[in-house]
């Protein structure tokens, strides 16, 4: 049965989106009178679905690109010298001007302050930061940072299912071999060390496992990883040689009971030196997700742990000849490291509009399961965190019988 669903699953995630595009080019033609239109759900696009944007943002969005707002009097006097001050500790005076090849140079020290407080003082060098066109640019970086040969040295990138259905896509393009390895669904879809470790011994017969991703909080299964869970991973990843590459995107949308999020780097440096001193590790994060949702401005970053000296060269090569980071989406991403503080004119407002969004997501996702639970032959686990119901669909008797029929050797 397990592998009949992973087949299923396979076969709907490749013909979803071009299925979706297809209705709705009949019913703009005139060609589709079963359907009005499509309400899309499948996108973490939040704004698309009618979530407000942040006013704070937005003003100092419309005022960076064109200054004459400044002098209207109409914008709150923090939004005026935040403004002021960004481009003249940038040294530009346009937002149309090349960002630096890795990001702009006090934005990433902005990014390293905040993960620093992020994680309880651990400090963060600003030159493991690097900026990128969306969480997914830094994704794709890293994987162009290894060869891909035919046959068993061909790289391997563990991959969990149900993931991030884009990443699979990038590793193929990259030449890669994608190595499942499935969480656990009657456990709230933690991740089994039993399964990981089955999946790299199977993988090991025709390719060489170099990768290891994972997405915590989940994405689609909206899961948080216990600590214990992520030091078990940290101590495979030692064993098996395998770098860490985390997607961390969701890190500000947890609203789960008793669900906090630590981030890998954290872990990590509160183990062992054998551990805090050799894994390699990578994380991102985007501006796209939580409560900004500024999927369209493309920004987000990578911070680089314990990489070696020669990939660290061969990543900074790589960014200088690929496009600059986004300016437009470099301010978003500042606004996102260094929010309005209390006592300052826009606080009471962004807090308003955060908390909002923050709270409309987490009562949405709850009514969203309990929706689903209540119809026949769905099941969904409760979401700890990001935007995503996951969910079981229970097929019939004749169906699996039908199935059985199709693929005889499945079970």
């Amino acid at each position: 049965m397990a592998n009949i669903c992973r087949t299923l699953n396979a076969q709907f995630e490749k013909s979803i989106r071009q299925w979706k595009l297809e209705i709705e080019r009949k019913i703009k033609e005139g060609q589709q009178p079963n359907f009005k239109e499509v309400v899309n759900i499948s996108y973490g696009d939040f704004h698309a679905m009618g979530i407000k944007y942040i006013t704070f943002v937005r003003q100092i969005l419309a005022a960076s690109a064109y200054p004459e707002l400044l002098k209207s009097g109409q914008l709150p006097v923090d939004i005026e010298q935040r403004i002021v001050q960004f481009f003249k500790d940038w040294g530009k005076q346009s937002i149309g001007s090349y960002s630096e090849d890795y990001g702009i140079g006090f934005v990433r020290r902005n990014v390293a302050r905040f993960i620093k407080k992020r994680d309880g003082g651990i400090a963060c060098d600003p030159e493991n930061i690097y900026i990128t066109n969306g969480a997914t640019n830094g994704l794709q970086l890293i994987l162009r940072l290894f060869d891909y040969e035919e046959g068993p040295s061909q790289t391997g990138v563990l991959v969990p299912v149900p993931s991030y259905t884009r990443f699979r896509i990038m590793v193929d393009v990259a030449g890669g071999v994608n190595v499942p390895y499935y969480l656990n669904e009657e456990r709230s879809w933690a991740l089994d060390m039993t399964e990981l470790k089955r999946a790299v011994k199977c993988a090991r017969e025709h390719c060489s496992p170099k990768i290891l991703y994972f997405i915590n909080p989940g994405n689609p299964t909206g899961q948080v990883m216990s600590r214990r869970i992520m030091e078990d991973i940290i101590k495979f990843a030692a064993e098996e040689k395998l770098l860490l590459v985390a997607d961390e995107v969701y890190q500000d949308q947890v609203f789960g009971d008793n669900c906090s999020f630590l981030s890998f780097k954290k872990v990590l440096f509160e183990m062992e030196s054998v551990y805090r001193d050799n894994v390699e590790l990578v994380s991102v994060n985007s501006v796209s997700k939580a409560y900004l949702g500024e999927c369209g401005f493309r920004c987000g970053y990578m911070e680089t742990v314990n990489i070696d000296p020669e990939a660290t060269t061969q990543l900074r090569r790589l960014m200088t000849s690929s496009c600059h980071p986004s300016i437009i989406g470099q301010i978003v991403l500042d606004i996102l490291m260094k929010p309005p503080q209390p006592g300052e004119p826009s606080y009471e407002n962004f807090n308003k509009e955060k908390t909002f969004i923050m709270n409309t997501l987490a009562r949405n996702s709850k009514l969203a399961v309990q929706t689903i639970n209540a119809l026949p032959g769905l099941r969904c686990n409760p979401i700890q965190a990001s935007m995503f119901c996951y969910t079981r669909i229970e097929l019939p008797s004749k169906a699996l019988g039908q199935c059985k029929v199709l693929h005889p050797c499945s079970t």
